[in-house]
């Protein structure tokens, strides 16, 4: 399976080559190294490793800390595959969905912020759940009120959250991580690019209007 491991390091030269060999000597095989921000002498990672399902995770963490000013931040799984531009699939497979357009976004956020699940609530009551993906609860917790921008939040102990308004529609988006640390203000960043280019699909509003109407 793929882990995802966020790792806090000194931004000096040979740091993250004392963390690419403790990975190597637990047995990980790395497939993906992202920077998500440098400054004050220190980098944040997210690195994607082929880890064995039946393994612990406990001797790869324990490795990676053994590293002098190292820490890892969170280990947890991920669907993503590495290498890969699953952004541009799914708006590819948005632009031909017509009313399962906002269902196909939804289903598809997980897999792409290696998150567990979303759904989408109407901005009036956003207990009125338009749509939501696999394994999202019963009760949606939904913030008080929708951020005018997307913002991450942290609603309680392991339950990490992403509101997103989407205006022209009148639904908040909910994107959770509950396996996972706090989602990263670039993940925020990635997601506001992907929402801005969906609303700007003709189809998109067309659809959702005729299946909220059906629905309604």
């Amino acid at each position: 399976m793929f882990l995802r491991l966020r790792i806090a390091l000194p931004d000096q030269p040979g740091s993250l080559g004392n963390v690419t060999r403790a990975l190597g000597t637990a047995g990980a095989d790395i497939t993906q190294i992202v920077v998500l921000e440098r400054g004050d002498g220190r980098a944040v990672d997210d690195i994607t490793v082929f880890w064995p399902d039946s393994a612990p995770r406990g001797p790869l963490v324990e490795s990676l800390e053994s590293v002098p000013g190292v820490s890892v931040e969170g280990v947890w799984g991920t669907r993503e595959a590495p290498g890969t531009y699953p952004e541009l699939e799914i708006l590819k497979y948005i632009t031909t969905a017509g009313d399962r357009a906002l269902a196909t976004l939804i289903d598809s956020m997980p897999v792409l912020f290696s998150a567990d699940w979303a759904a989408a609530g109407t901005e009036e009551d956003p207990r009125v759940v338009v749509h939501s993906s696999w394994r999202a609860p019963a009760e949606i917790p939904f913030l008080p009120e929708t951020p005018p921008r997307p913002t991450a939040a942290t609603l309680g102990p392991g339950l990490h959250v992403i509101a997103a308004p989407l205006p022209p529609l009148a639904l908040t988006l909910l994107l959770a991580r509950t396996d996972g640390p706090a989602f990263h203000r670039i993940e925020v960043h990635r997601l506001t690019r992907i929402l801005e280019i969906f609303l700007t699909l003709p189809a998109v509003e067309r659809g959702v209007a005729r299946r909220l109407r059906r629905s309604g």
